[in-house]
Order: C-alpha cells, then structure tokens, then sequence
C-alpha cells in the first residue's frame, strides 16, 4: 500500500517534488500547501484526489497522512519540520536543512526522538554518477583519498539573502558527506571570498577543508564566471577519478595515473630518502543508467519510512553540511582564518547499509 504525502511550498522546488511523488508508486500525493492558494492550485495541477491548503496546521491536522516534503525558503524549514515530527509524519527537507545550525539540530533530535525518518533531500547524491562514485570509494578502486577538488562556477543569479557559498557549497558539501569514507568530517574550515559587484554578499568563494589523515578538499563557486564549469576531482593513492556533470557522454572517468613515492634509507640510521615515480596508466569510464535524481531520492525515502531506517542522506548529513558552513561564514568574517570543526559523526554509507532508526540514537 502506498505511502502518503503532501508538499509544503510551492513555489520553484516544491512543483518538482510533487510531479515525483505522484509519478511514484511507493506514494499516493495527497495535497499541496502554500499560503498562496492559487500558486498551490498551479501545483497540484489536475491531479484527482489531490487538496490545497493555505494552512500547515490544517495540513497536520489531516487524518492520514504519513508524511511532508517542505520546500519553504530555509528559514522557515526548521519550525515546519519540527510541527510535522511532533504531529508524527515523517519529513522530507530540501537544502539547506536549515539556516541556523542550533536549529537543524533541533530538528535532528526532534526526529530521533519520535522515532521518525528526517531526510535531506540532497538531490545531487542521487544522480547515477554520484551514487557511482560512492561505490567505486567504497570498494577501494581509488586507495586512500588524497585529496578533492570541486568547481561548481557560472553565470548565476546573485541571491539576495545569501552568498555564494551558501548557495552553491551545499551541493559539493552534501556530495562529500556521501562518497567520502567518513563522511564529511574536515579538521578546519578556511573561507575566502569576493564581492567585486558591491552586491553586499560574495559572489566568489574558496573553501578548503583538511581531512583527517592528511589529505584535503577544495570548493570553489562563483557566481560570475561566463562560462559554466561542474567537476570534481577526487585523487586516491592508487587512481583518480574525474566528474565532469557537463558531459554526458562520460561523466565519470577513472585514471591509473599518480605518483608513488617509496622512502630508501641513505646510508644513516636516521636518514631516509625519497623516490618519486609516476604512474601513467589506462582511463576507463564506466557506464551509468539515465535516470532523474528526484525520483531516486522519493524512493529512497520511501524506503527508509517502510523499513524503518535512516535514509541516504538523513538529517545529520543535513546538519554536518550547516555545520561547515557556519564555520566557513565565520572564517570569511575573519578574512580566512582557519576555524577548528567538532569532530562530526559518520556519513550515510554509499552502498546503502544505513543502520535502523532505533539503533542510531
């Protein structure tokens, strides 16, 4: 029998979510909320069955109903998902989690304490080519991690609430917390920024990010480039992979190429010295399914709901993200200064095996 849901917000996301959710079998749409009714309407479209609401406690209020989706502006995102979880649905949060850290882990404790599935609807790590990447990490095709470089650059639109980094980071930040082995878990946060339009926000940023056992990753977004760039890099001691989301015919590409370094000792007891050598070998790029991510993602949560477990991207994956960002909004306050991060908990598993609701607490 198919799941329940309604989604909270109309506007840009919110009409994306609802033509997935009523193309899903795992779940049956049964109403669209905004406070304007006609945007709603607009939503909802000529769906049978399907209500508007202006009202989310009304909404909550419906019998029957399992679970939300909000798509609400980010400030918002925290007091309807925390009304949701203590009505008991289940809760579907489109990025970011929320727009205050102390915020998102309010939702985050909320959920476990009710014993209820909070997702992150972290859109990108649902696309083949990411769960791909996750896969070829998992199963040690690349070695140990060496380091990661994102670039996520082009003609945006200048937001008027948030920077660059806000806007943008988020995708390669989500990204990392699922393919990483760890999750995202840096050491410290540096951040630089730009406004060089006087637009008040920055429209370029950098992000670096040490990794625990020496490696590092690298963000860098923009707003203003005229030409549109979307590749990650992500070096490992034994091959590097290549994402280019811009080239459909390869997106993933797998290099055999690196250097080895080997210590020989240099006559002393206690001098060594080092040989460098490079490796030049073979590129393959593996074959991925067409598929849109949104619908992976409903059926992901749908999943998680019916089994009783943490979804791909649960809601701490949510707050590990913030978590960054907040450091990263303080270091470009600080015109880059390194700022220390707690020592964050484990990411989502990319091959799936997510531990029970329960047993997470």
């Amino acid at each position: 029998m198919a799941l329940t849901v309604a989604v909270i917000g109309a506007g840009y996301w919110g009409p994306k979510l609802v033509r997935n959710f009523d193309a899903s079998d795992d779940w049956d749409l049964v109403a669209v909320c905004d406070r304007d009714a006609e945007r709603a309407r607009r939503a909802a479209g000529r769906r049978p069955g399907v209500e508007v609401h202006t009202s989310v406690d009304t909404l909550l209020a419906r019998d029957g109903l399992d679970a939300v989706a909000i798509a609400t502006p980010a400030g918002t995102h925290a007091g309807l998902a925390i009304a949701a979880l203590e009505a008991g649905r289940h809760v579907l949060v489109e990025k970011p989690l929320a727009d205050d850290v102390a915020d998102a882990a309010a939702m985050v404790r909320t959920a476990r304490e009710r014993d209820l599935v909070l997702m992150a609807d972290h859109t990108y790590c649902y696309t083949p080519a990411v769960q791909r990447i996750g896969e070829i990490i998992a199963e040690g095709t690349l070695g140990d991690v060496l380091f990661v470089d994102s670039v996520r650059i082009n003609l945006g639109l200048v937001q008027p609430d948030v920077d660059v980094l806000w806007d943008l980071a988020p995708h390669d930040l989500s990204i990392f917390d699922y393919v990483l082995p760890g999750g995202l878990n840096p050491v410290a946060v540096s951040a630089h920024g730009a406004d060089p339009l006087g637009a008040g926000r920055a429209c370029v940023g950098y992000l670096t990010m040490p990794l625990p056992g020496g490696a590092i990753a690298h963000v860098h977004v923009n707003w203003l480039s005229p030409t549109k760039i979307r590749q990650m890099v992500i070096a490992g001691t034994r091959r590097t992979l290549v994402w280019d989301d811009l080239n459909p015919q390869q997106r993933v590409s797998i290099y055999d190429r690196g250097v080895d370094l080997a210590t020989q000792s240099a006559g002393a007891i206690d001098r060594t010295s080092a040989t460098v050598s490079y490796r030049l070998g073979d590129m393959h790029a593996p074959a991925l399914p067409e598929r849109e991510a949104l619908s992976a993602m409903v059926e992901e949560f749908a999943a998680a709901v019916t089994e009783g477990r943490r979804p791909r991207t649960p809601g701490d994956s949510g707050l590990r993200v913030l978590t960054v960002l907040d450091a990263a909004r303080r270091s470009l306050a600080a015109y880059g200064a390194t700022i220390p991060t707690p020592s964050l908990s484990p990411g989502a598993d990319p091959a799936g095996r997510a531990p029970a609701l329960a047993g997470a607490r």
